[in-house]
């Protein structure tokens, strides 16, 4: 059996995820033409047609799904010798790869990061930072070996370790009149402008957020989105309206005229878990779920201070 070169494998999966040749080429960085051989060249290769396409259409076949799905691995595997053989020429034995987002707190990640494992004495992780929805799609395509991901849904392609859970916290203007109050339901922000997360930056938290909404029925005049705390600073003071945020985004923003509230409402709150793939067989996977839980079930965090609640 001839096996097909890398880049067919490459041209495939991308193919697969785009359904456009256009876009996969540019994500290739081939022209269109080249991309039709190697697509061509691989369905005569393995007897097979993969996809079904026209000048309008691309459609995977069934034989192309499973394809797909096997040659993920193959290519996982190739990217992992390559990584594996750079951390051999620096003094690595395995390398672990370690996803988190800008969100997430950085407690958790230190925690991880100072993880020893007596079977992996030279182990070394390497971190990645997305958005957390990302993260656990890279998880589970095998780009990623564990990631702290928060508010995402459960999924059958992987297991899920809770490690964490906060509320969300409100961040107003300091003269804002629910300042007295040291936690705030969400229709105390009622008839309020709100500043969210944007649909891209969490898509599950903020379908969570305005379904709760739409289910109290609470009016909000605007919605703004927003990427960062920093940006929602600015739309707090301008409009005075209400941002959602984590805790450390809060606090990053939480002088200049902010102050900030936990939001008291059970289903909205931030639950941060470690994930990794449902089918992953690896040993130094394992031993490292299994001493993460250890490690975060036996230490707090430092002593994070009171909360800027003064007005």
């Amino acid at each position: 059996m001839v096996l097909p070169d890398i880049r067919l494998f490459q041209a495939a999966i991308v193919l697969s995820e785009e359904l456009n040749f256009s876009q996969t080429a540019e994500r290739l960085r081939i022209d269109q033409s080249t991309l039709s051989r190697r697509i061509m060249e691989l369905e005569s290769l393995v007897g097979l047609r993969l996809f079904q396409r026209n000048q309008k259409v691309v459609e995977m076949t069934e034989p192309g799904r499973h394809f797909v799905q096997e040659a993920r691995y193959v290519l996982l595997h190739a990217e992992r010798a390559v990584l594996s053989a750079t951390a051999a020429s620096r003094g690595a034995d395995e390398v672990l790869n370690l996803g988190k987002s800008a969100y997430t707190d950085p407690y958790l990640v230190s925690a991880l990061l100072s993880i020893q494992l007596p079977l992996f004495p030279g182990l070394k992780i390497k971190q990645w930072s997305h958005y957390s929805h990302e993260l656990a799609h890279q998880v589970a395509l095998g780009k990623l070996d564990v990631a702290l991901v928060t508010a995402v849904p459960d999924t059958p392609k992987l297991n899920l370790l809770m490690v964490a859970e906060a509320p969300i916290y409100i961040a107003l203007p300091k003269d804002h009149p629910l300042r007295s109050n040291k936690e705030l339901r969400l229709e105390d922000l009622s008839g309020q402008d709100w500043i969210l997360p944007a649909p891209h930056v969490n898509p599950h938290l903020h379908e969570m957020i305005q379904g709760v909404r739409e289910e109290k029925g609470i009016p909000v005049p605007e919605v703004h989105h927003v990427m960062t705390a920093e940006e929602a600073s600015e739309l707090i003071l301008q409009h005075k309206g209400a941002a959602f945020l984590t805790r450390g985004g809060a606090w990053r923003i939480a002088r200049d005229g902010v102050t900030m509230r936990p939001l008291a409402e059970e289903r909205l709150r931030l639950v941060t878990k470690l994930a990794t793939r449902a089918d992953d067989k690896s040993r130094l996977v394992s031993e490292f779920v299994r001493a993460a839980g250890r490690k975060l079930r036996s230490t707090r965090p430092a002593q994070q201070g009171r909360l800027p609640l003064a007005g």
